[in-house]
């Protein structure tokens, strides 16, 4: 401790001296609170939210707020909130992280700032790590809000769209950090905001803060499903367009980089796979394949815009001509040049939606968070999430006695110094709570205990209400439990009869974890609320963090002191050694995550572009303008992109650029070359877009207005959705292929940036193409309505279950001879059975 720190007291120590005249103001207020009937007490919630109405501020109301929801706890619960937790409940309502120690009453904490802040009905949240948690908090702290006039809900697994809405509704939510995630995702996937389930992310507190926002943080979640597209078709495709003739079966526009049948090539693919109309809007996905087997058969060169190794296609740059890993071209082509080549086609689960925790979190207007460890990652919380760390004193001083680690020269003689302590602590029914690394290494220690004859419990994570009660019970006379250093979070361990008096509960660490957090998690286990408790670790050189980071130096020491294997050295510099050894692993895995947020910064940005013209788009807004202006910037980019530079034959460029506007939108037949053959850029433009806006109100005019905006809006969130997923999938892949680029001097996340970037300008470019292609082709007979169930389904958006890899597969749908093939399909994809679900029949 420095100088200024011994006079001046810790950064929390000062925190904590400002709010303890707060927590003087609530305490004063405690006897008129004691005076009040149960009615009236419940009477000031409505009164409270009257206030807030009338202009008072959340910090104006705290320390009444604080005094009603305190006495409340009192009668329901029959718990009083200490000073020490006011303080607790005021750091949270800041924004900012408490950390307490446990067994210091942390689910009794939350509800002071969750009571306050639920007076805004904004909706808060309480985020815990598993659905057990979850369950017991609501329905026990559920008991206070609910004398005090408040709803609640808890969001865990396996719960109807119906069900998360009605929870999500509520004054406070309790649920799990992945759960609250999903539905995040799953939110921003629907067609109708009808669909949606939660409401904006307004206050959250985050119960083990230090697990779900940093050891969880390098896992995404994600939201997957089958890949959309059977590879089998890439093949049918690939072998349909390999039997066609240039020039007179498709022509090849290389400014446009593109491939097209011709009316004698669309004749073909009819006859081919028995269409009435290849050009019919139910046909796009058919024409999709058919579009990228032809670019990758005569557009894409092998050897120059990419190579064939060792069974994969890999990309060439274009500007390097450097191979780039893990790159992979986007909406089927790099499938289509699979089986152009003859080799696997890689058919790959779509990702449909993904974020970490961190950026989701980041997303509140109000976060916080507790735990019993956090000030050994102050930094990171405070980098990433710009949350500080107030280390709140505990009610009563601490007890436990905290012995010097016990380090051995090998991995036999700590486990057997280990039985012996366990042996010796049970002779006298002090209970004993073993922490191991790894679930492989309970079940060793726990096979050295039979031997011995030593009753005890393994804690099995597997099931969190089992763990909980395990855990409950490992404080009893003469127990001993083996658990994973991290299971049975967020249960006490009381103490039985009797256990004071032979020295409280007994923890032992069988190695240091890489994290000092995770240690001093496993020592708070024992001594909460000032019982009596006792905390060791014993260490080998062969554990992995010796091993890893320099035991030579110890090594070097215990040879010179001719230790023996079952002889250990008791030494602080050691442990000083050891801790230095934790720090580095710490920083190094605190880079590994920043490294990650790096890169997901990106697709963050990128991410809440998307989402927010979405929620725009699923609240009504009229988007009729933005087709007419996505109309207008393809015909702008088509015309200038064909007339641009030096042109030898203009009449065969205009041929060309006709046909390519006819595929998107244009009527066939509408423009020919001598009409526009002597006109400029500009007046080509104008020409155009005249017709196009003239067949696009002869279109509204046939639907009506309302179908039609109703249509748009459908139609451009289903483009956005598919582009989006591909989009995900081709972020990925460039991830995976930057780790290359640091080898190169290259900044990785700097190049991830860049052409992210660019593939992003390239997704949005697509959208337009199909959602002014599809609106232009799209036919529906007047009386048929837009029907919800249909679009919903052909995104398969909100089927995806709250897992990391949910499937989403198509349905098989079964004909019994019931549907016509010329018949809609059954299946509700809009096409007619024989071109759908009739074909695989």
């Amino acid at each position: 401790m420095g100088i200024l720190e011994k006079i001046f007291g810790t950064y929390s120590e000062r925190e904590v001296r400002k709010l303890e005249k707060i927590a003087d103001k609530i305490e004063a207020l405690d006897e008129s609170m004691q005076k009040l009937s149960d009615a009236e007490l419940r009477a000031k919630t409505d009164e409270f939210k009257q206030r807030l109405a009338n202009g008072e501020t959340l910090d104006d109301l705290l320390p009444e707020a604080f005094a009603v929801c305190r006495e409340a706890s009192s009668r329901v619960l029959g718990m009083k909130h200490y000073r020490v937790q006011l303080i607790g409940g005021m750091v949270l309502h800041q924004g900012r992280i408490a950390e307490m120690k446990t067994g210091e009453g942390k689910t009794l904490v939350a509800t002071l700032p969750l009571y306050l802040n639920a007076l805004t009905g904004k909706g808060v949240h309480l985020v815990t790590v598993n659905d057990y948690l979850a369950k017991r908090d609501e329905e026990w702290m559920g008991e206070l809000y609910h004398f005090l006039g408040l709803t609640t809900g808890c969001i865990v697994h396996g719960l109807t769209s119906k069900q998360r809405r009605e929870a999500y509704a509520a004054d406070i939510t309790y649920g799990t950090n992945n759960e609250f995630g999903f539905d995040y995702l799953r939110d921003n996937m629907v067609i109708y905001k009808e669909e949606r389930v939660q409401r904006g992310l307004n206050f959250a507190v985050v119960d083990e803060v230090d697990s779900i926002l940093i050891d969880e943080a390098r896992t995404p979640l994600i939201i997957s499903g089958a890949g959309d597209k059977s590879t089998k078709f890439y093949n049918v495709a690939d072998n349909f367009v390999k039997q066609l003739i240039a020039e007179k079966d498709f022509t090849i526009d290389e400014k446009a980089n593109s491939v097209m049948l011709t009316d004698e090539g669309v004749a073909k693919a009819e006859r081919a796979f028995g269409l009435e109309n290849y050009a019919d809007a139910s046909n796009l996905e058919l024409q999709h394949y058919i579009t990228q087997a032809l670019k990758a058969n005569y557009v894409m060169k092998r050897d120059k815009d990419y190579m064939v190794k060792d069974g994969e296609v890999i990309i060439v740059d274009e500007f390097t001509g450097r191979l780039m890993e893990g790159r992979r071209y986007s909406d089927g082509l790099h499938q289509a040049i699979e089986a152009k080549e003859g080799v696997k086609i890689q058919r790959e689960s779509k990702t449909l939606a993904t974020i970490t925790f961190q950026n989701y979190f980041r997303m509140y207007n109000k976060l916080s968070g507790m735990t019993g460890t956090a000030l050994t990652e102050e930094n990171e919380f405070r980098e990433i999430y710009a949350l500080d760390v107030i280390v709140i004193p505990t009610n009563k001083p601490i007890a436990r006695i905290d012995r010097t680690d016990l380090i051995y020269k090998n991995t036999k003689g700590k486990y057997n110094a280990i039985i012996e302590e366990i042996v010796e602590s049970h002779k006298k029914g002090q209970p004993v709570l073993v922490g191991t690394v790894s679930i492989e290494k309970s079940e060793y220690l726990s096979s050295l205990l039979k031997k011995r004859g030593i009753p005890h419990q393994v804690l099995n994570a597997k099931y969190h209400e089992q763990e909980a009660e395990i855990i409950s019970h490992a404080g009893e006379l003469g127990s001993v439990t083996i658990a994973t250093n991290m299971a049975g979070r967020g249960t006490d361990i009381k103490l039985g009869e009797g256990v004071k008096e032979v020295g409280g509960l007994k923890i032992i660490g069988t190695e240091r974890h890489e994290s000092r957090r995770i240690d001093n998690q496993l020592r708070g286990r024992s001594g909460r609320q000032g019982d009596p408790g006792e905390s060791v670790f014993y260490i080998s050189l062969e554990d992995d963090l010796m091993r890893i980071f320099g035991s030579e130096k110890i090594q070097a020491l215990m040879d010179k002191l001719g230790l023996e294997d079952d002889e250990a050295i008791d030494n602080k510099m050691v442990t000083k050694a050891i801790e230095n050894a934790q720090k580095k692993v710490e920083g190094n895995n605190f880079d590994i995550r920043k490294n990650l947020l790096g890169y997901d910064d990106v697709m963050n940005m990128q991410r809440e572009v998307i989402y927010k013209q979405r929620s725009e788009v699923l609240e009504g807004k009229d988007i009729k303008d933005q087709i007419i202006s996505m109309t207008k910037d393809i015909v702008e980019d088509a015309v200038k992109g064909h007339l641009e530079g030096n042109i030898d034959n203009k009449e065969e460029v205009l041929e060309k650029l006709i046909k390519y506007l006819e595929d998107i939108c244009l009527p066939r037949g509408v423009i020919k070359v001598q009409d526009i053959l002597n006109l400029s850029v500009n007046n080509i433009i104008e020409r155009v877009l005249d017709i196009l806006y003239k067949v696009y109100d002869a279109k509204e005019e046939e639907f009506g207005s309302e179908r039609m905006r109703e249509l748009e809006r459908v139609i451009l969130l289903r483009s956005v959705d598919r582009k989006w997923m591909d989009h995900i999938d081709n972020m990925d892949h460039l991830k995976q292929g930057m780790s290359l680029r640091a080898y190169k001097q290259v900044d990785p996340i700097q190049a991830y940036q860049m052409e992210g970037s660019a593939m992003f300008d390239e997704m949005i470019h697509g959208i337009k193409i199909d959602t002014v292609k599809f609106l232009f082709h799209i036919e529906i007979k007047k009386e048929e309505p837009v029907e919800r169930e249909r679009v919903a389904q052909e995104t398969a958006a909100q089927h995806a279950g709250s897992s990391s890899s949910s499937d989403v597969k198509k349905q098989p749908v079964r004909n019994d001879n019931k549907v016509g093939r010329n018949d809609p399909c059954p299946c509700g994809s809009g096409k007619k059975y024989k071109n759908c679900h009739g074909r695989e029949a």
